[in-house]
C-alpha cells in the first residue's frame, strides 16, 4: 500500500517486449519514471512521496510504447500529485530537545528532555512526552530512544488488531513486522504471507493503523488493487476511504534518507 491513494491499472495491448531489462529509468515529458517489470496482470502508476516519484509495475511482455502512452494518458495526474506533495507541509526537523512536539495515536504531546545516568527511557503523561537520557546522548540515539518507543507501541497494539480481522475477513498471515518504510504505509508478501507496517503508524489515530493493517490482509484474498480488493475493503471496513484521506493528508515526516 502506497502512501500515495491515487493508484492506476491500465490495460493496453500485449505487444512482444522491447527490452530485457527488469528495472530501468525512462524520461516522459521530462519526468523521469523507474519502471519496474514484475509478474503482474495489469501496468500499474503511482506516484510517491517525498516529492513525487513516479513508478510503474508493468507485466514483462508489455512493449515501452505501452509504457509511455500510460504516461502520456496520465501526465496531468501525475503532475497535480508531484504538486500536491511539494506543496504538502512537512513535519519540522527534529532536534530532540525539550519544547517539541511529539505524536502518539494522533496526539500531540510536548516533549521533555532529562538528563540522568542509566537506561534512556520514554515516559508518557496526559501533556508530556518525557525523555531521559544520559547526559551529552548524541541527537541520532536521541531519535533511536524514541523510534523503539514507537516499535514498543505499535508491537503492543498489532496483536490484538491482527487476531480481529485475520477471523473477520477468514486469512492467516505467517508473520508480521514494523519497519521504517519511504514510500508504503504497509506491504503484504502474498507469497510468504507477512505483512509488513510502517513505523511511522504509531503517530497516526489508531483508527489508521486499523486500516493499513485490514488492507494488507486483504491482499491475501486478493494480489491487485482492483475492483475485487476495493469491494473486500467496502465490505470490512466502510470507512476505509475517510482512513485513507487521514492518511494522505497528515504532515510528511522530515527525515533524510540515505
Amino acid at each position: 500500500m502506497t502512501l500515495i491513494s491515487w493508484m492506476t491499472s491500465l490495460n493496453l495491448s500485449n505487444n512482444k517486449m522491447t527490452t530485457n531489462k527488469t528495472n530501468y529509468m525512462l524520461t516522459v515529458s521530462n519526468i523521469p519514471i523507474k519502471v519496474i517489470r514484475k509478474s503482474v496482470k495489469n501496468m500499474q502508476l503511482a506516484v510517491y512521496p517525498p516529492m513525487g516519484d513516479v513508478r510503474i509495475t508493468a507485466p514483462p511482455h508489455y512493449t515501452e510504447s505501452n509504457i509511455r502512452l500510460a504516461v502520456v494518458s496520465r501526465l496531468q495526474w501525475i503532475k497535480q500529485q508531484q504538486e500536491r506533495f511539494i506543496a504538502q507541509a512537512r513535519q519540522t526537523q527534529r532536534e530532540m530537545v525539550s519544547g517539541e512536539t511529539c505524536y502518539l495515536w494522533g496526539q500531540a504531546y510536548e516533549l521533555r528532555v532529562t538528563y540522568q545516568q542509566g537506561k534512556h527511557s520514554i515516559r508518557l503523561n496526559s501533556r508530556y512526552l518525557e525523555l531521559s537520557v544520559r547526559p551529552n546522548t548524541s541527537l541520532e540515539n536521541r531519535l533511536l530512544v524514541l523510534s523503539q518507543y514507537y516499535r514498543q507501541q505499535l508491537k503492543a497494539r498489532i496483536p490484538a488488531l491482527l487476531d480481529k480481522w485475520q477471523i473477520k475477513l477468514g486469512v492467516q498471515t505467517c508473520g508480521w513486522g514494523v519497519r521504517r518504510m519511504k514510500t508504503k504505509w504497509g506491504s503484504c508478501n502474498t507469497r510468504d504471507k507477512r505483512i509488513w507496517l510502517n513505523l511511522e503508524l504509531a503517530k497516526k489515530p489508531l483508527p489508521c493503523l486499523e486500516y493499513v493493517l485490514v488492507h494488507e490482509l486483504a491482499h491475501l484474498l486478493e494480489g491487485s488493487h482492483n475492483h475485487k480488493f476495493v469491494a473486500i475493503l467496502d465490505e470490512a471496513l466502510p470507512a476505509w476511504k475517510s482512513l485513507r484521506k487521514i492518511l494522505n493528508d497528515e504532515h510528511l515526516a522530515t527525515e533524510i534518507w540515505k
